[in-house]
């Protein structure tokens, strides 16, 4: 039975996620989603359960509503490594969830180090 596009990626995701919460125990994951019109990024403590800062492209101050280029995915790193230092946080482990690190997605967490947080 061939498997849909869908279930390889949930696949992928738990595996890369799976994995990197063995390496990474104790630390902030920065998550990433990227849909085809927008990307949003989370700064999650895995082990309180709480999201500690967000950014997404959604949002009307970063001027980049509705679109999904490298651009956009550049000012979305910035301003979660903004917010990530008003939080106190200052090193987190990017979980690129089932997407690979490539165009928009790596152009976030280059943004992001460049903003100062440690991925």
């Amino acid at each position: 039975m061939a498997n849909s596009k869908r279930t390889l990626f949930l696949k992928r995701r738990l595996r890369v996620r799976n994995k990197l919460r063995k390496v990474n125990d104790g630390k902030m994951r920065v998550s990433v989603h990227r849909s085809n019109k927008n990307i949003s990024a989370q700064l999650i403590d895995d082990v309180n359960g709480v999201t500690l800062a967000s950014a997404s492209s959604l949002e009307k101050d970063l001027g980049v509503v509705g679109k999904n280029n490298i651009e956009a995915a550049a000012k979305v790193g910035a301003a979660l490594a903004e917010r990530a230092k008003k939080a106190g946080v200052t090193e987190a482990y990017f979980d690129r969830g089932g997407f690979l690190f490539h165009g928009k997605v790596k152009a976030l967490a280059d943004a992001a180090r460049e903003g100062g947080l440690k991925i």
